[in-house]
């Protein structure tokens, strides 16, 4: 090998590794005062010196900071600057409409992307098997959020501040099947956070039944949410079973993609 070859090979090395140091002090699991040295080794399995070495110049970038009292290790004011940038350059829609695509070919069933917006829920995007059943639903269209899957889904997230006013608003039934018991509500949320995605048993149109699963930011406080959605003729209760775990899925990645960290971890136990 030349000695071009070798020298850009130990580069690469040493960049995976200060990558890796990065990632242990990120990831630390104490309460933000940051990692000693000795810690710091322990953790990247790396020897004091090469450590050293490695985090000179993420100091000099800021994305690394030593304390200058007790000489411990935090991430610095440069990754919010690179994490800032990111997120500047994120659109939901555009992250989410690869997935939404995979997960309707998947389904062959039509796929939304929703948002809440007060006590309703706005529909951003639709991506629709065009071979199977149509759907009537159009983007920029805005439905209730209690008897919508995505709304179930989004409310089952949401903090009381957001979730009381709306069951305690006029639940009015759409359906036979609409929920407006907000304590019934109350308990199906319960049961979305257990499995990771709702269901619409045709709450909201008489022949349609859906399911859901809530996206979340950067934050992890959930911004959105994905649904799959067909006739009940379809969308039988075995296959809310079978499509259920694959719409949670879905928005995991989109999830992650939005700079997630719960939703990485849940991909990473999943892989």
């Amino acid at each position: 090998m030349t000695t071009e070859g070798k020298d850009a090979r130990n580069s690469s090395a040493s960049l995976r590794k200060a990558l890796a140091l990065l990632t242990v002090v990120a990831e630390e699991p104490g309460n933000g005062d940051g990692l000693a040295l000795v810690e710091l080794t322990r953790l990247s399995g790396l020897n004091k010196s090469t450590l050293l070495r490695l985090a000179a110049p993420l100091l000099e970038e800021n994305l690394l900071e030593r304390d200058h009292e007790t000489g411990k290790f935090r991430l610095g004011h440069g990754c919010l600057r690179l994490g800032q940038s990111y997120l500047d350059r994120v659109d939901l829609r555009s992250v989410a409409n690869g997935e939404l695509r995979t997960l309707m070919r998947a389904t062959e069933s039509t796929c939304h992307l929703v948002v809440l917006s007060g006590h309703d829920v706005v529909y951003l995007d639709k991506v629709e098997d065009e071979a199977t059943v149509r759907m009537a639903s159009r983007v920029g269209a805005t439905m209730p959020a209690y008897c919508t899957a995505v709304g179930k889904a989004m409310l089952a997230f949401s903090p009381e501040e957001v979730v009381g006013p709306i069951l305690a608003g006029n639940l009015e039934p759409l359906t036979d099947k609409t929920i407006t018991d907000p304590t019934l509500l109350r308990a199906d949320f319960e049961a979305i956070r257990r499995r990771g995605y709702s269901i619409d048993d045709r709450e909201n149109e008489p022949e349609v039944r859906c399911v859901a699963a809530p996206i979340f930011g950067h934050d992890d406080h959930v911004v959105a949410a994905l649904s799959v959605s067909s006739l009940s003729s379809r969308m039988t209760a075995k296959r809310v079973r079978e499509v259920g775990p694959m719409a949670a899925e879905t928005s995991l990645r989109i999830s992650a993609k939005l700079g997630s960290r719960r939703a990485s971890a849940k991909l990473a136990k999943l892989a």
